[in-house]
């Protein structure tokens, strides 16, 4: 069946169940989308998933994928967190689910799966969303729509998409909802919050009822995303004091999104003299054609004790989303699935239209609205590194009311932790781009500090105190 008439199909059930206007007609289109038993599963689990498709443009035949993964535990009780992953082009199920933070995550074999003890649903029902349309299993039956993305379409089609969720998913209308994520998701978590707020603002209802978002490592704006990254690769001694020069001059201030062929060339030179890294981890080993999975060691609790390390979970992504029993399970129909799933899509990234130069007005504006906003950082990519988000956080200009200082788990520091007037800053200590792939227990207990709006601890101490005498010395 071609991709037109399942998208038909899609928009007449969804017709059906308005006109009838009954509970039992969108109960059904939910039951229809639960996924039992997963290929490679060799475990049982303690709660219900659900995936499939949701039209954001009948016309065109736009829909987004989504895989839907309730609480482990009462999910009545706990709130729903809408997980993003950026690119733009990359997929949230790729890497969100499959590597981060969701239940299920995969073997090298690409065939198998294995159950991760730190997946967030354990404190929250945690939804998936592949957007915009040519990422992941999210396609248009308008091929040109592929050509046309861009964060304005973006945050519209995925304030559509949650909007048509909760009609198929009722008992969520109205629940405690917070958005988190990473990358370039920096821009479309607070664009979408902001689509959120002006849309119940408008309607006087809070169907969606956003309390707060949360982003790691992410694009905030891009003079201060550059100038943090050139400084922090040069503090490490990645590059060479001339490279270093050059890039502030080339691409001080260029958009992270289609720069200059002048600036491309300052940035093929900075690739070379860095080596062959994982520039969203730089202390850990990147993946190598033949690489097994590695192990690294770190201190816990005093001993010295050995965790299991991948740098190729996306190889294994790649396998795994592209096996037809899969793509069955989750309901991908023959006529929807992509002749290649991949992780993340040039097409898609290639072809992006609209990417503001800065999202700092929409922090200010969400501030105001009485969001709870909290931005975190892994301290060891080479991405958007720490000092980028430093930076830009500095540019808000908001008062800070707390002391700056580490934050602990198991006897030893995670990061360091800053509370400003209206956002929270929190780095997790040799953590890469994808923190919760990189430190999953700190991730877990961050997400677990957000949702209870309580800061992470800092040592009882005369911190601020001790600084106001200095500087009164000074």
């Amino acid at each position: 069946m071609s991709k037109t008439r399942w998208s038909c199909l899609a928009i007449t059930l969804l017709a059906i169940a308005h006109f009838c206007n009954c509970e039992e007609a969108v109960l059904s289109e939910k039951e229809q989308d639960k996924v039992s038993r997963l290929p490679g599963q060799d475990f049982d689990v303690d709660f219900a998933h659900y995936s499939g498709f949701v039209t954001t443009n009948e016309e065109l035949g736009r829909a987004l994928f989504y895989w839907f993964f309730e609480a482990t535990e009462d999910p009545a009780s706990k709130p729903l967190v809408l997980w993003l992953n950026g690119g733009p082009g990359c997929s949230s199920v790729g890497f969100g689910e499959a590597e981060e933070i969701g239940p299920f995550h995969i073997k090298p074999d690409g065939k198998t799966l294995y159950l991760n003890q730190y997946s967030w649903n354990q404190v929250a029902n945690i939804l998936f969303l592949d957007a915009p349309v040519g990422v992941g299993y999210s396609y248009s039956n308008t091929s040109s729509d592929l050509l046309t993305n861009g964060d304005k379409r973006t945050a519209k089609d995925s304030l559509k998409f949650l909007l048509e969720w909760v009609e198929r998913f009722p008992e969520y209308k109205g629940r405690e909802f917070y958005i988190a994520g990473e990358s370039y998701a920096g821009h479309y978590i607070p664009q979408l919050s902001q689509a959120i707020v002006k849309h119940n603002q408008a309607s006087g209802e809070n169907t969606i009822n956003l309390k707060g978002y949360m982003v790691g490592n992410g694009l905030m704006d891009d003079y201060h995303d550059s100038l943090g990254l050139y400084q922090y690769i040069w503090t490490l001694g990645f590059i060479s004091d001339q490279t270093y020069s050059l890039l502030k001059l080339k691409c001080g201030l260029e958009p992270f999104i289609h720069t200059s062929e002048v600036c491309n060339k300052a940035l093929e030179i900075m690739d070379m003299e860095i080596g062959e890294i994982d520039q969203y981890s730089v202390f850990t080993p990147a993946c190598v054609s033949q690489s097994k999975t590695l192990l690294k060691k770190r201190r816990v609790g005093g001993f010295r004790v050995s965790e299991q390390y991948d740098p190729c979970t996306m190889k294994h992504s790649k396998v795994y989303f592209n096996l037809q029993e899969v793509q069955e399970a989750l309901h991908v129909p023959p006529g929807l699935a992509p002749s290649k799933w991949d992780t993340c899509s040039d097409v898609v990234s290639e072809h992006w239209n609209d990417s503001p130069s800065s999202v700092l007005d929409i922090y200010h504006e969400l501030i105001d609205a009485g969001l709870r906003i909290w931005v975190f950082s892994g301290d060891a990519d080479a991405v958007v590194p720490v000092t980028s988000t430093r930076y830009s956080i500095d540019a808000l200009n908001l008062s800070t009311f707390s002391p700056y200082g580490p934050w602990y788990i198991d006897g030893q520091v995670g990061g360091w932790t800053q509370q400003y007037d209206g956002l929270n800053f929190v780095t997790v200590r040799g953590a890469g781009h994808e923190v919760p792939l990189h430190r999953p227990k700190e991730a877990l207990t961050l997400f677990q500090a957000f949702l209870s709006g309580v800061s992470l601890s800092t040592p009882k101490n005369s911190i601020n105190s001790e600084k106001s005498k200095l500087m009164s010395d000074s």
